[in-house]
């Protein structure tokens, strides 16, 4: 997917990512070793890799999580593998070597835990998000919901809504608008949330709904408006340990860090 004081909405945009990359950034800082410290400690400890699973719209916090947990852990070796939450679950449920499981909503999260496929015991809820409407830079014909019925919104994109938790949310919010029956001739549906980003930062959209962590990351899109309070259910991402991981002890130390 934060309670809010009143400060300006640029700093408020930045201060959910910001927050997040200076802990783990600092928690990596704390641990730091001399060079002969990181050789002995390499030299005893065995090469461990971890597969991450995440959700599409966490690559960015994840590659800066990835830098600073081996920093900290030179042993440890983190391998991202990123997708829809839905996609990712069908992985798990198939058999795919996962060590960590990153949803974008809890949906995905409880089917595998009603499978019995994760650790319940490790199972945490990291992060807080939000929905946002954008349109690429230079548009200023958009600046809310309603106008996504006019014209100049020829082609309007959204996560697809079966395994993609984006698109559900999104799906949530056009619903309470009574927006969803109205565009559906001009709505495309992304494979996941990266894609519908890289369509309205491309132009190959007019507007797009995506998470606002995607709308930061991007010098190519601006938000025109954020979900209205109550209009989706609240965004959280859970993590948790998957049962079957071959590195157990690992996996657990990694989560901590987190």
């Amino acid at each position: 997917m934060v309670e809010e004081v009143i400060i300006s909405k640029h700093i408020q945009k930045g201060l959910f990512v910001t927050l997040v990359i200076a802990i783990l950034l600092f928690s990596a800082a704390c641990g730091k070793v001399t060079p002969a410290q990181e050789q002995s400690s390499k030299a005893s400890e065995p090469e461990i890799s971890l597969t991450i699973s995440a959700a599409a719209s966490l690559k960015g916090a994840m590659e800066e999580v990835k830098a600073a947990y081996e920093e900290e852990k030179p042993n440890v070796t983190l391998t991202c593998n990123f997708g829809s939450s839905g996609s990712l679950q069908q992985q798990i449920e198939q058999g795919a070597e996962v060590d960590v499981f990153f949803s974008a909503a809890a949906k995905q999260m409880n089917a595998l835990q009603e499978k019995g496929l994760i650790m319940e015991e490790t199972r945490k809820d990291i992060l807080e998000n939000k929905i946002v409407l954008i349109v690429p830079i230079d548009v200023a014909s958009v600046a809310g919901f309603e106008d996504l019925t006019n014209d100049n919104v020829e082609i309007f994109a959204m996560g697809e809504t079966k395994s993609v938790p984006a698109g559900q949310y999104s799906e949530e919010v056009l619903k309470k608008l009574n927006l969803m029956d109205p565009i559906m001739s001009k709505t495309v549906f992304g494979k996941d949330v990266k894609e519908v980003l890289t369509w309205v930062e491309t132009g190959n959209a007019d507007a797009g709904m995506v998470y606002e962590t995607d709308s930061i990351i991007s010098k190519k899109v601006k938000v025109a408006a954020y979900a209205p309070e109550g209009s989706h259910r609240p965004i959280v991402y859970p993590a948790a340990v998957i049962k079957d991981s071959k590195n157990i002890d690992a996996s657990r130390d990694f989560m901590g860090f987190i």
